[in-house]
């Protein structure tokens, strides 16, 4: 069941955001600010998006498995906890996000993220050209159908 995040339900997402924002950060950042990206910390960060207009989903199997952001055309944030990855959830989360977008769904990924790439491309997205440097060794490419 996917649900809408709200006061009620935004610590389960942003714990989910937290232990899957840092494993997938982990192999190209400080160990010390891998460690800053608490539940805590998302938990007030996924509040800014909110109130910027993100509209925020969880995907709830026995437990909170995964998260995924929609605002207009844009689709970000898509997390699933390390320990229930490929089991379908993200390609679940993503097929539900392109829906709710308003026009043809775009998203940014990084570049060493070789899994996500492959999937999205599963699903009709390709690259577009446009990149943005966040180290001079990573970058977020963006992908859009």
């Amino acid at each position: 069941m996917i649900v809408r995040v709200n006061e009620e339900n935004l610590l389960s997402a942003a714990q989910i955001h937290a232990e899957s924002w840092q494993d997938s950060h982990r192999a190209f950042c400080s160990e010390e600010f891998v460690k800053q990206h608490t539940a805590a910390h998302q938990k007030s960060f996924l509040e800014q998006e909110l109130r910027e207009g993100k509209q925020l989903y969880m995907l709830v199997k026995e437990i909170p498995v995964g998260i995924v952001s929609v605002q207009d055309r844009m689709i970000e944030h898509l997390y699933v906890l390390p320990s229930q990855q490929n089991k379908g959830y993200g390609t679940q989360l993503l097929l539900f996000a392109m829906e709710k977008c308003n026009g043809r769904p775009c998203l940014w990924v990084l570049d060493n993220n070789k899994r996500a790439q492959a999937l999205y491309a599963r699903y009709g997205f390709h690259m577009t050209g446009k990149a943005n440097a966040i180290t001079p060794q990573l970058s977020e490419l963006e992908m859009e159908i």
